[in-house]
């Protein structure tokens, strides 16, 4: 048997910098985010936004975003 316990892969790309997380707001209501890590998305409470995060890099454009 192998003693090796299985880590869960994490793609690196999916991941947002804490650091970024602290100074982005919601370009509509300049309101803070919340990272859902779950479907990799920047939500935006105020304006019932989730924007996306494609290869790493947050997507900021209303147009670009999904209606909660």
């Amino acid at each position: 048997m192998n003693d090796i316990q299985q880590q869960p892969i994490t793609d690196e790309k999916s991941r947002i910098d804490p650091r970024l997380l602290e100074i982005l707001v919601c370009p509509i209501t300049k309101s803070t985010l919340h990272y859902d890590a779950a479907r990799n998305e920047l939500i935006s409470e105020a304006a019932k936004l989730a924007y996306p995060i494609r290869d790493g890099i947050p997507i900021m454009l209303a147009e670009e975003a999904r209606a909660l």
